[in-house]
């Protein structure tokens, strides 16, 4: 893997060799690209941030396929570093890669957290969110350079992306509060509503601190300790949220649903 100027430890930058390393074999000339997105391609990447990888494939995955990145996956789960539960991807044929497509909708993705195994995922519209960061500053780990593979994202595409996330996603804690109790869980949806908020305002894609900074400066000063929190509950993610948190967190998801309808 040739040397990228992201600032990952040894010990991270080890675990994406190994990654890669064994994607490759496991795939063999289905392997297409290994690419980085997320804060690591924002500048904003620290101790906290999870390690986001795409894999791109020639074809869909098959079921051994699938299968056999699953064990890999378990397996490197067990490695000695702190980064080895901090992965979380999605494997991608270039067909379902290049842009939305609804016959493309099941596809292997891992998320971060310890006990997380590689499993089949929907591939929703939400998904141009990671095509569009992929497309502007997509960090290339192997292969060709991702805009070869993938159709620009429009602002509109964007805003449209971001629909689902807030009339589905965060809606849903209105009806059910409960993964709202974890402190880690309930800073990242207040961080994620100040994304989504950005997108539909603007038509872009900004981090979680940039969106923060962002939501504090522009939105009503009645949100600003409660993004405050989310921030410091981020580095401190074990353990309940507070009561006030989760009862902020959901006025502001009402907040974000009245505001994009009074906007349409």
């Amino acid at each position: 893997m040739n040397h990228h100027p992201f600032g990952l430890d040894p010990a991270a930058n080890a675990l994406l060799r190994e990654l890669l390393t064994q994607v490759r074999e496991l795939l063999g000339e289905q392997f297409v690209a290994m690419y980085l997105d997320g804060s690591l391609t924002s500048g904003d990447f620290d101790q906290d941030s999870d390690i986001d990888f795409v894999v791109v494939t020639r074809d869909e995955i098959s079921e051994a396929v699938f299968l056999a990145l699953q064990r890999m996956h378990d397996q490197l789960a067990t490695a000695d570093t702190v980064w080895a539960i901090q992965l979380e991807g999605s494997y991608l044929s270039q067909r379902a890669l290049r842009r939305h497509d609804p016959a493309f909708t099941r596809y292997p993705n891992l998320e971060r957290g310890a006990g997380e195994r590689l499993k089949w995922a929907e591939h929703t519209q939400t998904w141009d969110v990671h095509r569009s960061v992929l497309f502007e500053r997509g960090m290339v780990i192997s292969g060709p350079a991702p805009q070869s593979l993938i159709d620009p994202v429009s602002p509109s595409q964007l805003r449209q992306a971001m629909q689902p996330a807030l009339n589905e996603w965060a809606a849903n804690f209105l009806r059910n509060p409960a993964p709202l109790k974890s402190r880690g869980y309930q800073s990242y949806a207040v961080l994620t509503l100040c994304r989504i908020l950005f997108t539909l305002q603007y038509g872009t894609v900004a981090s979680k601190p940039a969106a923060a900074r962002w939501a504090q400066a522009n939105l009503s000063a009645i949100w600003k300790p409660l993004i405050e929190r989310a921030w410091e509950g981020r580095h401190h993610s074990d353990g309940e949220a507070f009561p006030e948190d989760i009862s902020g967190t959901l006025e502001l998801i009402r907040f974000a649903l009245e505001r994009t309808r009074g906007e349409q």
